[in-house]
């Protein structure tokens, strides 16, 4: 951090996260991020219900994450997000409940509350699973937003609850086509219109020359957006917040009209109930609830 601000211009309110597991962050380390800068966590929880713990196969217990959760905020947190996960093997609708009135009882800023997808690959793919059927974890989705409202949280994204003020900066902006720099082991970045990526081999990073990384020879997987692919990102990446996208912010960026391009998509997901239009103060088009619970398909109709 201290080499970064030498080299780049930070500023003075910029939000700047580390993400921790709980029990692997201590008073001392914890205090350490707060020294240098550190001023927003994100707490990878997943459940507060020490079994459903053990079926993710993580290596905390409830009482660790309590611990690391008190220790951040003598260590001067502020701003916290909690990690929790929903749809896990045997978890019912009213556990799910309980978990989500257990940790927003915590009062933390932001709660990120998002379904297991069971990747191919993964151990959980190979295991005979009770995972909850699909009409429970549409229930769970539903009312979340519901429950978190109750404490104060309002749903500003697909699967981000947030305390007013407290909107993730990073995410947000990830959403609606800011530029980011990655640095270091397998970052990602999005600068001038290129995604590109830093080498994950540890070893070929370490031998390269000052020059060849002036080069940009650590850069792998470089692709330069076409228009049609920013136009894209702008629909379904900007429609995973709850207030849409502006018409006059896609026509500023790609000098024509938003129903130019998207029209006969818009005009049929508008019929199917899953966009809605708003004029009130600037034309924006969101998704509504019932597109907030089938995103995937609304989103996937702006791909081409």
């Amino acid at each position: 951090l201290n080499h970064i601000r030498r080299k780049f211009q930070i500023a003075d309110h910029a939000e700047i996260t580390i993400e921790v597991n709980p029990g692997t962050a201590d008073r001392n380390k914890l205090q350490a991020y707060r020294t240098y800068g550190i001023n927003r966590l994100s707490i990878g929880l997943q459940s507060p219900d020490d079994r459903e713990l053990k079926i993710l196969g993580r290596i905390h217990n409830y009482e660790q994450f309590l611990e690391t959760y008190r220790s951040a905020r003598e260590a001067g947190f502020d701003n916290i997000n909690i990690d929790l996960m929903s749809a896990i093997p045997d978890q019912t609708y009213e556990g799910w409940i309980h978990n989500l009135r257990t940790v927003a009882g915590l009062d933390p800023e932001h709660i990120s509350a998002y379904s297991l997808i069971v990747e191919e690959g993964t151990p959980f793919w190979e295991r005979e699973l009770d995972l909850p059927d699909e009409d429970t974890e549409y229930r769970m989705y539903e009312d979340t937003a519901a429950i978190l409202g109750e404490y104060g949280f309002h749903q500003y994204e697909i699967s981000n609850y947030a305390k007013k003020g407290y909107e993730c900066r990073h995410n947000t902006g990830y959403w609606t086509g800011v530029e980011y720099l990655g640095l270091g082991l397998g970052a990602s970045s999005l600068v001038g219109g290129k995604r590109f990526q830093v080498t994950a081999d540890l070893n070929r990073y370490l031998v390269f020359t000052k020059e060849e990384l002036a080069a940009g020879a650590q850069y792998e997987e470089i692709h330069e957006l076409s228009r049609q692919e920013r136009m894209e990102e702008f629909m379904f990446l900007g429609l995973r917040l709850t207030v849409g996208v502006r018409t006059a912010e896609f026509e500023r960026r790609f000098g024509v009209a938003m129903e130019a391009v998207y029209g006969e998509v818009i005009e049929r997901l508008l019929k199917e109930g899953l966009l809605e239009a708003s004029v009130q103060t600037d034309s924006h088009i969101r998704l509504t609830e019932y597109g907030l619970d089938v995103s995937t398909y609304a989103l996937a109709e702006f791909l081409q």
